[in-house]
């Protein structure tokens, strides 16, 4: 029950992660990146390159309906290799996935947080606090934050979201040339998309401003390599044998 108790309480965490992507200064109007192509054609683009690329590197936050904030700060590739952090609130934990297994280490505030719903938080804190708490690799823990392609999955879940896009003007992320493309959401949000117009059309940021859910997001190191270590057994906690002794 421990052991079902915790993921339980991660993947909710992680779930809430995944709706980040959920929908610089301008130098210029644009008019040259992806000539003739419609706005809603180069997010279609964008989209596909994306769930493409190797690799990347994601960093954003959004706020939640209950006023909280929810961080990621993330390098993933398609085969699941991931390391970072994600946070909640004023609460932050590492996350390392690699080989079949995930990792995860926050302090005790994370852990009181994460598992202020359980009665048997009291017990369970120390024993987890401060140690890489190992997870399967197939768990629902790693929706939204060591799934690249369930990552990408999750943001164009509702690909209503990316048309009727218009086309904006161009802008730098983070020194690479993008051109944005704006929406008006149905809650009265400004949804944008930045696209690099150089090399493949990869996103570079999304963002939402106005809102019940304002945030932004921002892709990098697109091809990197995703190299995490695997945490030494001295400083891990098996939830598997967590459950065992507690049942």
């Amino acid at each position: 029950m421990r052991t079902r108790k915790v993921t339980t309480a991660v993947a909710a965490a992680s779930a809430s992660v995944a709706l980040l992507a959920g929908c610089g200064g301008d130098s210029g109007d644009g008019s040259k990146a992806f000539e003739g192509q419609s706005a809603d054609s180069v997010a279609a683009k964008a989209v596909e390159a994306t769930r493409k690329a190797a690799s990347m590197h994601v960093k954003g936050d959004t706020r939640q309906e209950d006023g909280s904030t929810v961080s990621i700060d993330v390098s993933v590739d398609r085969e699941k290799n991931c390391e970072g952090t994600i946070g909640a609130g004023d609460t932050e934990a590492e996350v390392r996935h690699t080989g079949s297994t995930l990792y995860l280490r926050g302090d005790r505030q994370y852990w009181e947080n994460a598992l202020k719903q359980q009665s048997e938080a009291g017990e369970m804190v120390p024993e987890l606090a401060d140690k890489w708490v190992r997870m399967p690799g197939n768990d629902a823990t790693t929706a939204g934050v060591c799934d690249k392609q369930g990552f990408i999955a999750a943001m164009d879940e509702d690909k209503s979201e990316r048309r009727g896009m218009e086309r904006g003007e161009t802008s730098e992320v983070d020194g690479e040339k993008a051109l944005k493309l704006t929406k008006k959401g149905d809650g009265g949000e400004t949804l944008a998309m930045y696209v690099a117009t150089e090399g493949e059309p990869y996103i570079l940021r999304t963002t939402t401003e106005g809102g019940e859910n304002p945030g932004s997001v921002t892709f990098s190191d697109y091809g990197e390599p995703v190299e995490p270590e695997q945490p030494p057994a001295g400083e891990t906690v098996d939830l598997k044998g967590l459950g065992t002794r507690s049942s």
